[in-house]
């Protein structure tokens, strides 16, 4: 579970790239274009641009290089020329990129046009939550305490945590130990070390956390119909905290 130092440069090197693509789509009005053009441009852009694969295609049978989960979807989104985004939708895109071996992990919930407070209430929360749990982050703590900073940063909020889906450690495969639940008690869990790379991706849920999916199916949605969102980035574990690897260009950690 813990990389080496050249393992460190290849995989913040994929992370700077994946944080390239989420940057790009930034700058973009997503408004009245369908998930698969989205996913096209996306794919375009990993393989063309940036000379690298885009990881998620092809694993688990799925056949796109990104997640686009809508409203009420929690994750697992699958891109469609049906699904056009409209004013007042939120959407998580989830884009993995491989590059010379190391796989990045990223996603953010995008607010498409003129979004209703409720929903970007819940939006900021689960991006601040992110962050609570980043702040956990050093040698020394323990997985826990990641969890326990994001969970109460949720309930003070109102909102539930998802817990059937949780970050994980990630290298040269995807899913890697150690698992990161987004809840759980401080103290509690493995020791973090420096070297120790993961994802931390919070779902949050603006009613209940239950959640329902065909079974062997995409996509996973809130059993109640309300809206879910996410947000992830890729972290190192370091000698004084965490390195975000995934940090998009201007965008500022903040504080936990």
């Amino acid at each position: 579970m813990v990389k080496r130092p050249d393992e460190l440069a290849a995989m913040a090197e994929a992370g700077r790239l994946l944080a390239s693509v989420f940057h790009h789509l930034n700058g973009l009005d997503l408004e009245g274009r369908s998930t698969l053009a989205i996913n096209d441009l996306v794919e375009r852009m990993i393989v063309d641009d940036l000379q690298s694969r885009p990881a998620s295609k092809g694993q688990y049978g799925f056949e796109f290089v990104l997640n686009a989960s809508i409203d009420n979807v929690v994750c697992h989104g699958v891109p469609s020329a049906g699904d056009i985004l409209r004013s007042g939708q939120i959407v998580n895109l989830d884009i993995t990129l491989e590059k010379n071996g190391y796989i990045a992990d990223s996603s953010t919930t995008y607010l498409i046009g003129d979004v209703a407070y409720p929903a970007r209430r819940l939006v900021n929360a689960t991006y601040e939550a992110m962050w609570k749990g980043i702040g956990a982050v050093k040698p020394g703590a323990r997985l826990g305490d990641i969890g326990h900073a994001i969970s109460r940063h949720a309930q003070a909020h109102g909102y539930s945590v998802v817990k059937e889906y949780c970050g994980h450690g990630i290298g040269r495969e995807m899913h890697e130990d150690p698992q990161i639940l987004h809840y759980g008690r401080p103290g509690t869990g493995m020791v973090l070390r420096e070297g120790m790379v993961f994802t931390i991706e919070p779902m949050l849920n603006q009613g209940r956390a239950a959640i329902v999916n065909q079974e062997g199916e995409w996509p996973v949605y809130t059993r109640d119909g309300r809206l879910s969102a996410q947000f992830e980035h890729t972290v190192a574990v370091t000698a004084t905290g965490a390195r975000v690897l995934t940090l998009r260009p201007g965008e500022t950690p903040l504080s936990p």
